[in-house]
């Protein structure tokens, strides 16, 4: 549906709409076609409380101690993010950790939790090495949708780094 005729179903001004499409804060998935039309995809009789919110988790990591602060500021940056989209943040991990290391508690616990939709992490490198794809098609098969963040430009450079 249009997104004008969306507004008018949830109650919602028009310009409260545009903010939350041009943010990407829509609860609901939304396109632009060539005209320039955005259309929401919506079936309308659906009350405004039932939708569903979508529950996030952060996962930061810093590899010593000595960058206890670092690891701070990337979960606030992380925050943000997740507050800018619209997540309910169910889930805040820190971790002190090399990226190497596979028996990570606190990561452990948190693939093992049921509690979230989206897992958040700032550079995949915060959360493997090595391996993103196979834990990304993990996820995906638990409902979990992996966000990074900051993605590489070029995935060829990330791996020559």
């Amino acid at each position: 549906m249009k997104l004008s005729d969306y507004a008018k179903e949830l109650g919602i001004s028009y310009q409260t709409a545009w903010r939350w499409w041009k943010s990407g804060k829509l609860p609901h998935s939304a396109r632009q076609t060539e005209s320039g039309t955005i259309i929401v995809d919506y079936v309308p009789g659906i009350n405004k409380t039932e939708l569903k919110t979508t529950k996030a988790a952060i996962y930061a990591r810093v590899s010593s101690s000595e960058n206890r602060d670092n690891l701070d500021r990337q979960a606030e940056r992380l925050t943000q993010y997740a507050t800018a989209k619209g997540y309910q943040i169910v889930k805040v991990v820190k971790e002190v950790g090399s990226g190497l290391n596979d028996s990570r508690k606190k990561l452990e616990a948190l693939l093992m939790a049921s509690d979230y939709d989206v897992l958040i992490v700032e550079h995949k490198e915060r959360l493997v090495r090595f391996g993103l794809n196979y834990i990304d098609l993990l996820l995906e098969k638990l409902g979990v949708k992996l966000e990074i963040v900051n993605l590489p430009e070029e995935p060829r450079d990330d791996l020559m780094e």
